[in-house]
C-alpha cells in the first residue's frame, strides 16, 4: 500500500497510487501561492468538495484537457453537464461512489456553496480510499461533533484539515477536529493563501497525531 501525495496548495491534492491519478479542489490560477499550472495537472478522476471559486478553481481546464472523470455534489455536476461536460458522478452527503482506485465517500461539511451567485448544493467533506489508504479531505468546515464518528467509520490515515480561521476553522479549533477524527497524520490546508486566512498554525498541535505541513508543489509518499 503506497501512495504519492501532491500538495496543489490552498486546498488542493492530486492523489496517485501509481495506476490512477485523483486530484481534488484545483485552485490554481489566482492561487498566489500555486507551484502548478492547469496544464501541469494530469489525472482520470477530479473531485470536487463544494463551489466556491478557491475549490472548483481550474475545474473545466483540467476535466477538459485529461478526458477526467468528475466526482461532486450534485448541484455542481448539473453546471458542469450544462457545460456540455459527460463524465460526471453526482453525490451528496451520506453517499459514496465506487471508482477503478476504490471509492470517494461524501460527508457533512457546514459550509456555504456557489459559483457566481448560483447555488451549488450542500459543502462536503470527502473519504477517499486510494491505495489502500483512506484520506479524510475534510473540506471546507467548521468544527462538529460528528467528526468523530467519521473517523470511527472510515478510519482514515490521513486528515486534510482546513486551519486558516474566518471562513473555516481556526488552528485552535482545528485542533480538536484532529483529535477527534484521530487519523495518525494530519495535514493542515486552507490557510494563509489570501490575507484573510492566518498564517500562524502554530495552535495546531493535536494530541496524538503527527502534523505533516506540506508546501505547494511538495509531493510526499506515503506507505
Amino acid at each position: 500500500m503506497a501512495l504519492s501525495i501532491t500538495y496543489l496548495g490552498h486546498s488542493g491534492f492530486i492523489f496517485d497510487d501509481g495506476e490512477h491519478k485523483l486530484v481534488v479542489d484545483p485552485f490554481l490560477t489566482g492561487n498566489p501561492l500555486a507551484k502548478h499550472k492547469p496544464a501541469d495537472v494530469k489525472c482520470d478522476y477530479l473531485a470536487l468538495t463544494h463551489g466556491h471559486g478557491d475549490h472548483f478553481g481550474d475545474t473545466p481546464d483540467i476535466v477538459k484537457a485529461n478526458d477526467a472523470t468528475v466526482i461532486a455534489p450534485f448541484e455542481l455536476c448539473e453546471y458542469l453537464g450544462e457545460q456540455g461536460f459527460k463524465k460526471l458522478e453526482p453525490a451528496n452527503p451520506g453517499g459514496r461512489i465506487n471508482t477503478a482506485f476504490g471509492h470517494v465517500a461524501f460527508t457533512p461539511a457546514f459550509h456555504s456553496s456557489s459559483y457566481n451567485g448560483r447555488y451549488m448544493g450542500p459543502a462536503c467533506g470527502l473519504v477517499i480510499d486510494i491505495g489502500g489508504i483512506k484520506v479524510y479531505h475534510c473540506g471546507d468546515t467548521a468544527l462538529f461533533g460528528d467528526m468523530r464518528l467519521i473517523g470511527e467509520m472510515a478510519k482514515p490515515q490521513i486528515a486534510c484539515i482546513p486551519v486558516g480561521d474566518r471562513f473555516t476553522m481556526g488552528p485552535e479549533l482545528a485542533r480538536k477536529a484532529a483529535e477527534l477524527i484521530n487519523a495518525p497524520v494530519a495535514i493542515p490546508i486552507h490557510y494563509r493563501t489570501f490575507p484573510l486566512l492566518t498564517d500562524d498554525i502554530s495552535a495546531f498541535t493535536p494530541q496524538g497525531v503527527t502534523v505533516r505541513v506540506m508546501e505547494p508543489g511538495e509531493t510526499w509518499q506515503y506507505a
